[in-house]
């Protein structure tokens, strides 16, 4: 089987390019089924044309009897779905044994975000400095916050795809899928101020926007580590990752009255589901809201 998963990585990284860490995610996923086929079964070696159906739903009950969470076991479902399909396309094997199987049912949890008044507080406060790194971390937590992206995709921005006069970045997202999101007149002066910041002290002479003091590019897991330490300032605050962030701007910006199919688009949905999640939070808040009335609490 190392051969079909390596391929199928190939496939997902090189012709749908997904990128690294999601293809080792699908390549976990499966390379645990096999584990397990190859614990529950006589033969030592694995066939994918001999896997049946009940296997995959033996296999599903072993993992939510060890305390997997069924979201997780979904998501694993998911993997060898999309790795069957794949071999059938192949001409590997002749049918796919997932094709009528459904993963357990699960209730998605609403994303966690942090309140308006909060974040805005600790974006507003003077600890971060008027030096190189001050202004480049008041403006990655402020562009993260006004913008949603992702921190991979906040990594990979150029100069060169910043337009000032039309005040637009283009963006380079998920599936290599393309994106203009637009920015205000304050962000706009921030972005300038740090670049001069960034021509004065940093040796950079590449086209990559953010970058360290020395000039090498701000990776995905700097941007990580200052987001995490500037959330640390917002007491109580329970997760506090860039992904935060992101959905912080969603639901701010839902709330304050933006259309869902122009938030899809910000942030780079490729479906209305993944967006529409949002609406459950601004419902929550709606209903907080309700509930102070008077009335209501008779």
């Amino acid at each position: 089987m190392g051969r079909h998963i390596d391929t199928f990585i190939d496939y997902l990284h090189y012709e749908r390019n997904y990128s690294a860490h999601t293809s080792a995610g699908y390549a976990r996923d499966i390379k645990q089924f096999e584990l397990y086929i190859k614990d529950h079964s006589e033969n030592i070696s694995f066939d994918p044309a001999l896997i049946d159906a009940d296997q995959i739903r033996n296999w599903m009950v072993f993992l939510l009897n060890r305390r997997i969470s069924p979201l997780s076991v979904k998501r694993k479902l998911s993997s060898l779905k999309s790795f069957f399909k794949y071999l059938v396309k192949q001409g590997e094997i002749a049918g796919n044994p997932t094709r009528h199987i459904t993963g357990p049912k699960t209730g998605r949890p609403l994303p966690y975000f942090i309140k308006e008044k909060e974040i805005c507080d600790l974006l507003d406060n003077d600890s971060f400095g008027d030096d190189f790194e001050g202004v480049r971390d008041r403006l990655i937590m402020e562009m993260l916050y006004e913008t949603g992206f992702r921190r991979s995709e906040l990594a990979k921005i150029k100069i060169s795809e910043v337009d000032f006069a039309l005040q637009l970045i283009q963006v380079t997202g998920k599936g290599n899928r393309q994106r203009l999101v637009p920015f205000a007149d304050r962000l706009q002066e921030m972005m300038r101020a740090y670049l001069e910041k960034r021509n004065e002290i940093s040796d950079a002479d590449n086209d990559w926007f953010f970058v360290r003091k020395k000039g090498k590019p701000l990776l995905p897991a700097d941007i990580y580590i200052i987001v995490r330490k500037r959330l640390s300032e917002i007491p109580m605050l329970a997760k506090r990752s860039p992904h935060i962030l992101r959905h912080s701007f969603a639901t701010v910006m839902l709330n304050n009255g933006a259309e869902l199919n122009a938030v899809k688009e910000l942030l780079g949905h490729s479906s209305l589901a993944s967006t529409s999640v949002y609406t459950h939070i601004t419902f929550e808040e709606l209903k907080k809201m309700y509930h102070a009335h008077p009335r209501a609490k008779k």
